[in-house]
Order: structure tokens, then C-alpha cells, then sequence
């Protein structure tokens, strides 16, 4: 067996547009197909957009996602051999689910519910999700590849009982958030499933802002002694590849430095401000200067964001304000 590509599609859907998030994984299939590719990967919940929330309580909408994933399975036979992997919610006999969806062809060819759900800090998927308890697996050009969801990978369980089920490479769907050092907070908790299983592994993040949350991407694989063999850019979509070698490992592909805490902050509150103005419709933001440095960093970043002509600064003067401040 040849070696084969796997891609990974660091995309930022937006929450609730279930054509235009389908559009956005069409187009990377498209795009990973034409580059040689033979399996793609999206976030979790790609078809969506994380975290729905109360959109989940709406049956109208779970209605409307079933709609638009079958009408993305018939849109996906377009490229033939192409297995590509979607997250979406499904109702199934035990709840609805955090699912993902193993498509080839025109069909779905495996599937898996999300086994740990996080119901602490920002999450509570508790409240919509019913957790699964199966292992998947499945093969894709002579590969058996084991597949689990963001928090799956932070608990031993569902690694471990892919790698029983005959997973050779492991892959991780996710809407990770950041928060300082995320990234390398987030290979220390996977080498340990690597030291595990021996599996190597291929992790894809979702990228954007949503409300108060900010996704960072950051996508990455780890080859079986836990190297870290390509990394992809934070804070902007991407699509990535690593190639599996004929012995089920990965190899050397592209590695991006990462910046500085300083600059990974800043690129956080860049990203951030432009997905909240701009998913939200907003013609442009108005700011109140004061003078002092902390209105001056909020001006760079919204400037930075939105660019100038979308951002007006009304200089809020009182007769404290010193004459450097107006010079400024």
C-alpha cells in the first residue's frame, strides 16, 4: 500500500447557516481532492457551527440539519473515493447525539456519537446530548482509522476502545476554545493517549469566534511516539495535510512555528471582535476614547479587525484629559 493524504479543514462555520457551513465543506473537499487527498476531516459539529445550544431544543432545526447533511452526502458524490468526515447533531433510538458522519460515495459509511460530555466552564453539552458508547472504525485505502470528538480525547476510554476495535490512526474532530497556551496544553494531553495505544493521531480544530468564545485552530498530528509532525496556523481557516505512511504512521509534513503568548493574545481579540461584528451583521462599531492606553488598545484592535472605514472613535474629553492625550 501506497502512502495516502489526509486533510484537514480548519473552517469557520457559522452558527446556525447549515447551506452556507455545508458550502464551506464541500469547498474543501473540492479543494483536498484536487490536491490528491483520499479522506477530509472537519470540526465537530462543522455542520452547525459550535456550541448551538438552544438552537438544539428545536426540532425544526435538527430537522433542517438532517435535510442539508443528506443533501451534502449527494453534493460529496462528486468526488469519487473521497471519504470525507462531517460533525452534526443526529436523533437516534437513545437522545440526540454529537455525531460524525463517515461519508463516501453518496453514503454513509460509519458513524459515531460523542462519548464524554463536557458539562464544565463554557460547556454543557449535558443538557442537549445523550453520550454515546461505541467505538468506530472504519477503513479508507487500506488504513483502519479510529474516530473521537474534542473531549473524547481528554479521558482514556474512547481512545482505548478504538485501538481494541482495530484502529491503526486516530482522529479527532473538535471546537476547541482557546485560552492562553491552549496549544500546548492540548499535545501534552494527547501524547499521553499516544503513550497509550501507540496510535498515531490526527487532531482538526474549528476556527472563528462565536459570542464569547474564540476557536483558534491550531490543527496538528502526532505520529506513534508522540512527535509532532505538522502543525497548521491559529486563528485563520486552513486546509492542512499529513500524509500515512504503508505502516500506519504519519509523516513529516508542515510545521508552523507558533507565535509569541503576547501575539497569540492579540490575534485571539482580532479575531474575536471581527467574527462578533461581522457574524452578527453589524455595519461597524463606535468607541469611546478616553485617552488612556486601555481605549487606545481597544481603537488598534477594532481598527486591526474591521479595518478603518468600519470603526468611529468618539474622544470622550473631560477637563482631566492632559493635552497628550489629544495630540495622541
Amino acid at each position: 500500500m501506497s502512502s495516502q493524504k489526509i486533510a484537514l479543514a480548519q473552517i469557520n462555520p457559522l452558527l446556525g447557516d447549515l447551506p452556507g457551513n455545508a458550502q464551506l465543506i464541500s469547498q474543501a473537499a473540492a479543494n483536498a481532492y484536487a490536491q490528491g487527498a483520499t479522506l477530509v476531516l472537519t470540526p465537530e459539529l462543522s455542520l452547525t457551527g459550535y456550541p448551538p445550544e438552544d438552537l438544539l431544543l428545536r426540532p425544526a432545526f435538527i430537522e433542517a440539519a438532517d435535510r442539508e447533511l443528506s443533501c451534502l452526502v449527494l453534493e460529496l458524490q462528486k468526488f469519487p473515493g473521497l471519504t470525507v468526515i462531517v460533525g452534526h447533531p443526529k436523533k437516534t433510538a437513545n437522545g440526540l447525539q454529537n455525531y460524525a458522519s463517515v461519508i463516501r460515495d453518496g453514503k454513509v459509511i460509519a458513524g459515531y456519537a460523542k462519548q464524554e460530555l463536557p458539562n464544565h466552564e463554557v460547556f454543557d453539552e449535558v443538557r442537549y446530548f445523550t453520550p454515546g458508547n461505541e467505538a468506530c472504525v472504519f477503513g479508507n485505502a487500506g488504513i483502519q482509522y479510529g474516530l473521537i470528538l474534542c473531549e473524547d480525547a481528554w479521558h482514556a476510554g474512547p481512545a482505548k476502545q478504538a485501538h481494541a476495535a482495530g484502529a491503526q490512526v486516530l482522529l479527532v474532530l473538535n471546537a476547541s476554545p482557546y485560552h492562553l497556551q491552549k496549544e500546548s496544553l492540548r499535545i501534552e494531553v494527547l501524547r499521553k493517549q499516544i503513550a497509550l495505544s501507540k496510535m498515531p493521531l490526527v487532531y482538526v480544530n474549528a476556527v472563528g469566534g462565536q459570542d464569547e468564545l474564540v476557536f483558534d485552530g491550531g490543527s496538528f498530528a502526532l505520529n506513534s511516539a508522540g512527535k509532532v509532525v505538522m502543525t497548521m496556523p491559529q486563528f485563520e481557516t486552513a486546509l492542512g495535510y499529513v500524509d500515512v505512511n504503508a505502516s500506519a504512521d504519519l509523516e513529516i509534513g508542515s510545521l508552523i512555528p507558533p507565535s509569541s503568548v503576547e501575539a497569540q493574545a492579540y490575534q485571539a481579540l482580532v479575531l474575536g471582535v471581527r467574527d462578533y461584528v461581522q457574524k452578527n451583521r453589524f455595519p461597524g462599531v463606535i468607541i469611546g476614547l478616553s485617552g488612556g492606553v486601555d481605549s487606545a488598545l481597544v481603537l488598534a484592535i477594532a481598527v486591526d479587525a474591521l479595518g478603518a472605514d468600519k470603526v468611529r472613535a468618539v474622544m470622550m474629553a473631560s477637563r482631566y484629559t492632559a493635552d497628550i492625550s489629544w495630540i495622541d
